[in-house]
């Protein structure tokens, strides 16, 4: 046994050692295709390069020396040529710093540009995922930047095939990061564009994400704040976002939100309490990572009616807790209107609201059984947990907040599972 097993040892060395020079042999040859004068072959080679490299971070390591006939085809007049040297490219790229900064340094940006104006939209496509994959190196950004495919890209953003959208936005992305960058993009109308794929994609995707990452970094511009809001829908999509999205997006968009409220608490109050936002805050308080319970707590306090913390209104009797949700809704004659509401409220939903604070209850135990709730706490889930109610009540048949009450008080007692 000991014998075969000695000899099966030596057998496997002697396959891996023919394999590796037959490996060997291959990108040799290949590289020695490329750089012939054969149209037909250089196109062959780089079919190869591409299939070699789309998984294999050694072959991109071995074929960085066809970097440059590879960008040579890229500026021929076929199609094919172009089309096989630009997958060639991005795979060399991917996963590649050293690759990605050599393919920059030797004249990548000056074709890619132009294919980003091909009228053929699969070229188009292809360079806006190596500029995407080139953008993510930050030594390549200063350079991309001034070669002034911002401009083109915002374009492929606004009018091009869903795949060629999410890729635009990623390089956006990447390149918004790079000082003075922003402006740039805000000056080419990015936001309506942003908004419709923010729109039209899951919640929880990772294009939803950079949307909001990419959102959350404009609305420190008084033009992209402008731009949010004129945009029919642009508030809307935000809150969507904090509501539906993955952690990350919910931090990014409960930052655009914040940003947006602390620039003009008078002028953006309304636009974004008008999408009906208290029940994600409310949530992300519960449920958020640290920074968005944080933004989450100051947001709610910036859209109370009331300027002054909790710690200078009266103390929080259940009359002083509805009167001051009241006046959020209508400043007069607070006191009857309160009382009045309480009891609608019970008249109405007795059944339903019995139905939630026995929920409340359970959630509540279960985190004092773990001691994560202080007295002072339940005295604010408490507010929360009317806040909802009473907001269901007086709006009743209307889509102020876009959710029924059982789904509200289900997202406390349910938490959500959790570069291209």
């Amino acid at each position: 046994m000991e014998s075969e097993s000695q000899f099966s040892g030596d057998d496997s060395s002697r396959n891996l050692g023919a394999s590796t020079v037959r490996k060997s042999a291959i990108v040799k040859q290949t590289i020695e295709l490329i750089q012939s004068e054969d149209t037909e072959s250089k196109i062959q080679a780089a079919r190869e390069i591409r299939r070699l490299t789309k998984t294999s971070q050694k072959h991109r390591r071995q074929f960085s020396g066809a970097i440059e006939p590879l960008l040579s085809m890229l500026k021929s007049d076929s199609l094919e040529c172009k089309e096989a040297s630009l997958l060639a490219l991005l795979n060399l790229a991917v996963k590649d710093e050293r690759n990605k900064i050599k393919i920059v340094d030797a004249g990548a940006l000056e074709p890619l540009v132009l294919l980003l104006q091909s009228n053929n939209s699969n070229l188009r496509e292809y360079a806006t995922a190596a500029l995407l994959t080139l953008s993510a190196s930050a030594i390549n950004k200063p350079t991309i930047s001034c070669s002034g495919v911002i401009p083109l890209l915002v374009e492929i953003l606004r009018d091009a095939g869903q795949q060629a959208k999410i890729d635009a936005l990623m390089a956006i992305y990447n390149l918004s990061t790079h000082p003075g960058n922003l402006s740039i993009i805000l000056s080419e109308k990015v936001i309506p564009p942003l908004v419709n794929l923010l729109k039209n994609c899951k919640k929880s995707s990772k294009t939803a994400e950079k949307c909001s990452a990419l959102l959350e970094s404009l609305m420190g511009f008084d033009e992209g704040r402008t731009a949010l809001t004129s945009e029919e829908g642009g508030v809307l999509a935000v809150v969507e976002v904090l509501e539906n999205g993955s952690f990350q997006s919910r931090e990014h968009a409960v930052g655009a939100l914040l940003t947006m409220c602390e620039s003009d608490r008078c002028r953006y109050r309304e636009p974004i309490l008008s999408e009906g936002v208290i029940p994600g805050l409310l949530e992300l308080t519960v449920q958020g990572t640290p920074k968005s319970k944080s933004k989450a707590h100051t947001l709610l306090q910036l859209l109370r009616e009331s300027p002054y913390r909790r710690s200078e209104l009266q103390p929080d009797t259940l009359e002083n807790i509805v009167c001051n949700i009241v006046s959020q809704i209508d400043g007069e004659d607070l006191s009857g209107k309160a009382k009045k509401m309480l009891a609608e409220m019970v008249q109405v939903s007795m059944e339903q609201s019995l139905r939630h604070l026995q929920q409340r209850a359970l959630f509540v135990a279960l985190h004092q059984s773990h001691g994560h709730l202080e007295a002072e706490q339940l005295s604010s889930h408490m507010e929360k947990v009317l806040y909802m109610h009473i907001v269901s009540s007086s709006n009743r048949g209307t889509q102020q907040f876009r959710c029924e009450p059982d789904m509200i008080s289900l997202r406390y007692l349910c938490p959500k599972e959790n570069e291209h």
